[in-house]
C-alpha cells in the first residue's frame, strides 16, 4: 500500500512548525502504524534527513506513550485503541494521512510529534499514597468488596493515562482521567482513609495545571483506548462536594 503522510514538524517549542509532506510506499497492510513510521525514518535518514520524533514504548496499548493526532482524532479511526494498535489496513490505498501531536496548553511541546504530558503525572502524585499495610498480600477475603464496585474499581484502573481524553476534549479537560484516577480507589476500602484529601489535592492540581472543565461533549469517552466511561466524571462531582462539605464541618 501507498500513502502520502503530511506530518508536523517543529524543533522546538519556540520554533515555528509546518506540515511537511513524506511518502510511504510499498506498505504492508499489516503494519502497525508506528512501524510505518518507523519505515519512513529509515528512508528519511538513508537519504540525510532527520527523522520523525515520536514517543513509543510498550506498542501494546498498555503503556500510554504513543499520543499522536491521526486526520484530527486522538489515537486515530480505529476506536478503541492506543495509536501503536491501528494498523495501516484502516486506511484506503493513496490515502493523505495528516499526522499532529496531542495538543492541550498543559502538554508542552517538544519537537515534532512529542509533547511533555506530565502534567497527568502531576495530578496523580498529588494523590498521595494509600495507608493500607504493605509487605505481605492479606488473606483476599478478609476485606469484603461487594462485585459491583470491584468491577467499577478495575475499569476505573484500566485508564492508561495517554492523556487523549484531554486531546480530544474542546476545553482540554482532563475530568475522565482524574475521575479515572480518583474513582478507583474511592470504590475499595484500602482508599478510603484518604479519600476527602485524594479528590481534592487532585481537582486542584488538575486547575493548577490549566486543564480546562467538562461541558459534557464526550469526546473523551470516543476516544479513550481503555474504554473509560464518562460516567467517571460525575462520581468525581460526587466526590468533589462530599469533600468539599467534609472539609467544612471539620471532617
Amino acid at each position: 500500500m501507498n500513502f502520502k503522510l503530511r506530518v508536523w514538524r517543529q524543533k522546538t517549542g519556540a520554533a515555528k512548525g509546518k506540515l511537511a509532506d513524506y511518502p510511504a510506499n510499498d506498505v504492508s497492510p499489516d503494519t502497525s502504524f508506528l512501524e510505518m513510521l518507523d519505515l519512513v525514518n529509515d528512508r528519511l535518514i538513508e537519504g540525510g534527513e532527520e527523522p520523525i520524533a515520536f514517543e513509543s514504548d510498550c506498542r501494546e496499548g498498555i503503556c500510554g506513550t504513543c499520543c499522536l493526532t491521526i486526520n484530527g482524532e486522538a489515537h486515530g479511526p480505529d476506536h478503541p485503541g492506543a495509536a501503536c494498535q491501528l494498523y495501516m489496513r484502516r486506511f484506503k490505498e493513496g490515502e493523505t494521512i495528516t499526522v499532529e501531536p496531542f495538543r492541550a496548553k498543559p502538554f508542552r511541546f517538544v519537537k515534532d510529534l512529542v509533547v511533555n504530558r506530565s502534567a497527568l503525572d502531576r495530578i496523580v502524585q498529588a494523590g498521595g499514597f494509600v495507608s493500607a499495610r504493605s509487605g505481605s498480600a492479606p488473606e483476599a477475603n478478609s476485606i469484603p468488596v461487594p462485585k459491583q464496585n470491584a468491577d467499577r474499581a478495575m475499569e476505573a484502573a484500566a485508564c492508561i493515562g495517554c492523556g487523549a481524553c484531554a486531546a480530544a476534549c474542546p476545553n482540554a479537560s482532563a475530568m475522565l482521567f482524574t475521575s479515572a484516577k480518583v474513582s478507583h480507589l474511592a470504590l475499595l476500602p484500602q482508599g478510603d482513609p484518604e479519600r476527602t484529601n485524594r479528590v481534592l489535592n487532585m481537582v486542584s492540581v488538575m486547575d493548577e495545571e490549566g486543564f480546562g472543565n467538562c461541558t459534557n461533549t464526550y469526546e473523551c469517552e470516543a476516544v479513550c483506548p481503555a474504554e473509560i466511561s464518562a460516567s467517571f466524571i460525575a462520581k468525581l462531582n460526587r466526590e468533589y462536594a462530599v469533600a468539599t462539605l467534609r472539609k467544612k464541618l471539620g471532617g
